[in-house]
């Protein structure tokens, strides 16, 4: 691994010190932050723009980001006050009041829309983001909307202090997380931009014998000052540059949040939706909506890894809640099938395999740490006759998006599966369709397993998997019992009138930053085909 980050302790990263961002709650610290009441507007609406600022004025830009960003709004001098933010905030909101609203004009195209806020005092500058999501219109048509995965990244925010998976222990070792994370607050450092070449979750390079391993994304959000988590979710990490590749190759998209797919008819207008890095949480609700569509004849194209969780939004969709282990959420006696676990689990009954044709709990990681560390990082091909690489020159035993490209890391999704001379079927028993066809693998394990009893901080400890099944005890699936390793897998399958496309990797997008000719070719198949 090069060194680039100068003099940092190793695993600095793990250590109880590396602290979440906050408000101080100090009048006299320079500071300022902002957040919207939704994550999602049409035309027509009123942004509310809620702000904490211990520098009486503040100025405010909303830019609608992409390949070619666009100022859209920008006001200066706008009175701003210091408000004392709740500890919990990451649970309650943060209750800040509103500082200023403005009405998105009829002209303002679908898109994501960044907005900053900087404070200046004594010439010392302090500048943080939020979004927001303009939907389009009532009426318009359009053929291909992006569903931006916000639920992962409630799960992921640690603003305030804490998220879905820490924060809430001084033990590094035996940290927890919330189970109720609130988007009425701030979103994390590094989630909405960071510099163009920040490390991503996967490792591009191959170790040499002996290596133990480290962490690049968190030793470099450590060394300058971005959330540990920054490389787990969203827009700056996935969709973004997604979004850069889709407007350069002339791909015009409409915008929603996984929130707005609790409205009723939200995906009516598309022939195509489409899902890209990281979905980790959805709820009932969400899959309900992604299901009616393709049952209609709508198509699904996702290029994205994970797909394990299901959540409930509570408090006009606002509040996330996920206990994972069902025992502690509090409707399970009543609604098991609501229950906040992993949507295999006996009791819910509905296993992500319906859905998405592949599964987040039986995949998981590649080429992170200790994770498959020498694996090429791409898809070895399996049946290059397929639609999705028609015209991309591939042959059986190819393989697509190899280091240091890594397509085929970080998270990955799967199917039980059996070889039949040399090509792999489903075999069924997790949910997977009857129609499903596996494209192509890539190796991935449930974590890392500790060669260091203990010595050596691992990212994704093969404990943690193993444990969320203990949890589960007997509601645990059969095909997920004593399973340590699987495949990342890119598969297609017939749903109703529709079809389901999925890349099965959160890395994917890699392939598209790289331009690797082989990924872009088969992301261009798919886009097409889907929006005809």
């Amino acid at each position: 691994m090069q060194e680039v980050h100068g003099q940092q302790p190793p695993w600095a990263w793990s250590k109880a010190g590396w602290k979440s961002e906050r408000a101080s709650n100090d009048p006299t610290k320079p500071e300022a932050w902002c957040y919207t009441d939704r994550y999602s507007y049409a035309p027509g609406d009123t942004v509310s723009v809620r702000v904490h600022s211990t520098v009486p004025q503040v100025s405010i830009r909303v830019i609608r980001d992409g390949l070619a960003p666009e100022l859209m709004f920008e006001r200066t001098g706008v009175s701003a006050q210091a408000t004392v933010t709740p500890e919990d905030s990451y649970t309650s909101g943060c209750g800040w009041p509103v500082a200023f609203e403005f009405v998105i004009p009829d002209s303002w195209r679908s898109g994501f829309y960044l907005v900053t806020i900087r404070a200046v005092s004594e010439g010392e500058v302090f500048e943080r983001e939020h979004f927001f999501v303009v939907r389009a219109p009532a009426g318009r048509t359009n053929r291909l909307a992006l569903i931006l995965t916000t639920s992962t990244l409630n799960a992921y925010n640690d603003w305030g202090g804490a998220n879905m998976y820490r924060g809430l222990s001084s033990d590094p070792r035996a940290d927890y997380g919330v189970t109720v994370s609130s988007s009425l607050r701030p979103i994390a450092r590094g989630h909405l931009r960071k510099p163009v070449g920040a490390p991503r979750g996967a490792n591009s390079f191959t170790p040499r014998r002996g290596w133990v391993p480290r962490y690049e994304a968190l030793e470099w959000a450590y060394f300058h000052g971005y959330s540990r988590h920054h490389a787990d979710a969203f827009w700056a990490t996935y969709e973004r540059p997604f979004v850069e590749w889709a407007e350069g190759a002339g791909y015009e998209l409409d915008y929603l949040t996984q929130e707005d797919l609790h409205r009723p008819n939200a995906l009516d207008s598309y022939r195509c939706v489409i899902v890209v890095g990281h979905d980790e949480y959805w709820s009932w609700e969400m899959r309900d909506a992604v299901d009616e569509f393709v049952d209609a004849g709508g198509h699904l194209a996702r290029f994205a890894g994970n797909f394990t969780w299901q959540i409930r939004l509570e408090d006009d969709l606002t509040r996330q809640v996920c206990y994972r282990d069902p025992t502690l959420d509090p409707i399970t006696d009543l609604h098991p099938r609501r229950a906040t676990t992993i949507w295999d689990a006996r009791s819910v009954g509905r296993p992500s395999a319906e859905t998405m044709g592949l599964s987040g709990m039986a995949g998981v990681y590649g080429r992170v740490g200790v994770t498959t560390p020498r694996s090429s990082g791409g898809f070895t091909i399996y049946r290059p006759d397929h639609w999705a690489f028609a015209d991309a020159d591939l042959y059986y035993g190819d393989v697509v998006g190899a280091a240091p490209v890594c397509a085929a890391a970080y998270e990955l999704d799967t199917c039980e599966f059996t070889f039949r001379r040399g090509l792999p079927y489903p075999t069924g028993e997790d949910g997977a369709p009857d129609s499903l066809e596996i494209l192509a693998l890539a190796p991935a394990v449930i974590g890392e397993r500790d060669r260091w009893n203990g010595t050596v901080p691992l990212l994704g400890p093969e404990r943690e998997a193993i444990e969320i099944l203990q949890q589960l005890g007997d509601d645990a699936p059969p095909y997920l019992i004593d399973r340590t390793q699987g495949a990342g897998m890119i598969a297609a399958f017939e749903r109703g009138r529709g079809s389901v496309f999925n890349a099965g990797s959160s890395e994917w997008v890699s392939g598209l930053i790289h331009r690797d000719e082989f990924v872009e070719k088969i992301t261009r198949n798919v886009l097409d085909r889907f929006s005809e």
